[in-house]
């Protein structure tokens, strides 16, 4: 049994122990008996149409996408399944933050849905890494969590050991959105089990939240180098910017 198996394995069997003694609730309503009920779920609505082509925002009524006119993404174009407000910023604070692990099951499902619904094409999916010392520090990745749960739905392969976080990062929360791209910048880089694997492929990267793209982007400069011929992002939500 592999490391993987043997941690999701003491999670689920922490989890059960936990259950008994705290009865589940609904992260978006607090309601006993689901982690996220279907009252909550219908209220996650997808991003309203129209949206820009490469990055993802709605747009105005006004025409351009304001985002891309200042900074063309250095992706092939990213995707969010809504906004970043309630109910969908509390799970996504609980399944970060707060060791709710469980909400990736629905939470990846909605990525799933999005990734079919917006006609995304990869060859493979890619979560945003977490550095060592802050794996250590929550002992699980979000976005590796929610990348399984999708992969498994739609039939593209997952590949978690591509991609690597060589350099810590302070949290993108904390910074104003200028500074994000350089807290990021070369942070990432891609691994040796790479080699040839990326030479004309369509790559999905996936995470939580996108609020400037720079994480993403910083992402894909490395797999771009690496032969890439596609680079998207998915991500459950982005503000409103």
């Amino acid at each position: 049994m592999n490391k993987r198996r043997i941690r999701s394995s003491s999670q689920n069997l922490l989890q059960q122990v936990l259950d008994l003694l705290f009865p589940i609730h609904c992260a978006g309503c607090q309601k006993i008996g689901q982690v996220l009920c279907p009252s909550c779920i219908a209220q996650i609505q997808p991003l309203p149409p129209p949206i820009c082509d490469f990055c993802g925002t709605p747009l105005s009524t006004y025409g351009g996408c304001k985002n891309c006119q200042y900074h063309r993404p250095k992706l092939s174009g990213q995707r969010a399944v809504g906004l970043y407000q309630e109910p969908l910023r509390s799970c996504i604070h609980q399944l970060k933050y707060d060791g709710n692990v469980r909400l990736a099951v629905p939470l990846g499902l909605m990525l799933a849905q999005a990734f079919r619904e917006y006609g995304i094409q990869a060859d493979m999916l890619i979560p945003v890494p977490l550095h060592k010392d802050r794996y250590q520090q929550r002992g699980y990745n979000h976005a590796l969590l929610l990348a399984e749960v999708c992969s498994a739905h739609i039939g593209v392969p997952l590949k978690d050991n591509i991609l690597v976080r060589h350099r810590a990062t302070v949290a993108q929360v904390d910074l104003h959105p200028k500074d994000r791209y350089q807290n990021v910048a070369g942070a990432f880089a891609c691994s040796p089990y790479a080699n040839n694997a990326l030479n004309g492929r369509k790559i999905l990267i996936i995470d939580d939240v996108s609020t400037t793209g720079a994480t993403l982007e910083a992402c894909a400069t490395p797999l771009f180098m690496a032969g890439a011929k596609e680079v998207w992002g998915l991500v459950l939500a982005r503000p409103l910017i």
